[in-house]
């Protein structure tokens, strides 16, 4: 995907050249799916190739825009008569436009791209797709919302387009998203606009006015590489009763690393060396990091009662139940002394996303990730409900014909 020098209004209605734009919005662009790659969000992005350009899977192109906006503005406000700028969308609003330049890209339902009956490399656009788009389009916009507000800019709405991987026969988030494709307010103030609009509201281009919007879209270049990193810390540390449940314990951690969160494994026991317990506690507590606590211990959980009434930090049951005792086991996890507050889990998994989700609260990243974990286990559920339907109406057209067969 090659970037140009080149910016444009209102369906290339208003063109000029600006020296730069091309790496500009190829810097932006392949920082943006970058972050989005990594929260597991498919996009059809590869790897940034040069200044200009970047390698992307090869798509055919499914010519629908998604715009997602938190905040009324724009042209929504002049297609929604009584609405005033600023009136916020709790979820975001999912609109749809058809790629038409000649009429100016027309709002379309999800009714009307269904009745398209659009194919792309093989996969027929129905409700399934529209359904998987629709919700990829709000998570993508979420997760971005999300990594500007360590920046302290309001990501007000988002316009992108999806593909159909032409290997994969999956649907992908595709064509780029850079200073053209949303709207940026710093601080929420609009009149601080760093996006295309500051070009789109120019009442005429001099050179001079076409500096000023380089210099926006400079600065959103420039931060955009900030969405990556984040300067919140965050450590799990593990406590196991017994090195016996260290292969329990192994799977929180391999969890945890799929968070991108730093775990650690010790052994105490708060039944057999208290003081040892609380010594470790007070290493973690006084290094300033934030910390998540996890308890395995078998048989009589002390270990999660113990740490949770002689820590501020959150502090989660993960006990290994054994078939035999599990049953009773698990009370000692689950009815606690007053003034405790310890929740249980019985999934190691769960143990990592308990604590992926407190991190999440002031870590972008990890927070990016959780929301694409939803996403795409909602659509593993819809692809399988929908091949599960496909397979039923197999069957039963096969049992009708062979019906049809023996009566005839």
């Amino acid at each position: 995907m090659q970037s140009k020098d080149q910016i444009t209004a209102g369906n290339a209605a208003r063109k000029d050249r600006m020296e730069g734009k091309a790496a500009i919005s190829n810097t932006t662009t392949s920082c943006v799916f970058q972050l989005l790659q990594e929260a597991g969000i498919k996009t059809a992005f590869v790897r940034k190739q040069s200044d200009t350009a970047f390698i992307a899977a090869h798509c055919e192109m499914i010519p629908i825009e998604w715009v997602c906006r938190r905040i009324a503005t724009g042209s929504f406000l002049k297609r929604n008569p009584g609405v005033k700028e600023g009136y916020k969308f709790y979820p975001p609003k999912i609109e749809m436009f058809f790629k038409d330049d000649a009429n100016n890209d027309p709002q379309w339902s999800e009714e009307q791209i269904i009745e398209a009956k659009f194919c792309f490399a093989g996969l027929t656009i129905g409700q399934t797709e529209v359904d998987i788009m629709s919700r990829s389009t709000q998570a993508i916009f979420e997760i971005l919302e999300k990594a500007w507000q360590p920046q302290n800019c309001t990501l007000v709405d988002l316009k992108i387009e999806f593909g159909v991987n032409v290997l994969t026969k999956e649907i992908v988030l595709a064509d780029v998203i850079d200073n053209d494709s949303w709207r940026l307010w710093p601080a929420g103030d609009r009149s601080q606009q760093k996006d295309k609009q500051s070009y789109r509201d120019l009442k005429e281009v001099t050179p001079e006015a076409l500096q000023m919007v380089k210099r926006n879209f400079e600065w959103v270049s420039e931060r955009v590489e900030l969405l990556l990193k984040t300067k919140s810390q965050s450590r799990v540390v593990v406590l196991m009763g017994s090195s016996s449940d260290l292969s329990h314990c192994e799977k929180i951690k391999k969890a945890c690393a799929t968070f991108g969160i730093p775990c650690e494994l010790r052994v105490t026991s708060a039944h057999k060396g208290p003081d040892e317990t609380l010594r470790i506690k007070a290493e973690y507590e006084g290094d300033g990091i934030p910390t998540v606590f996890v308890a395995v211990a078998g048989r009589s959980n002390g270990l999660g009662p113990v740490m949770s009434g002689n820590t501020a930090y959150p502090v989660v049951n993960c006990p290994p139940l054994s078939a035999d005792w599990g049953t009773q086991d698990v009370w000692s996890s689950l009815r606690l002394p007053s003034g405790l507050s310890c929740p249980t889990t019985l999934s190691p998994e769960g143990a990592a996303q308990f604590a992926a989700q407190i991190f999440g609260l002031n870590n972008h990243l990890v927070w990016a990730k959780l929301r694409s974990n939803m996403l795409n286990t909602w659509i593993s559920l819809k692809q399988a409900d929908k091949k599960l339907r496909e397979c039923s109406l197999h069957w039963s057209k096969v049992l009708k014909n062979l019906s049809a067969k023996f009566v005839s």
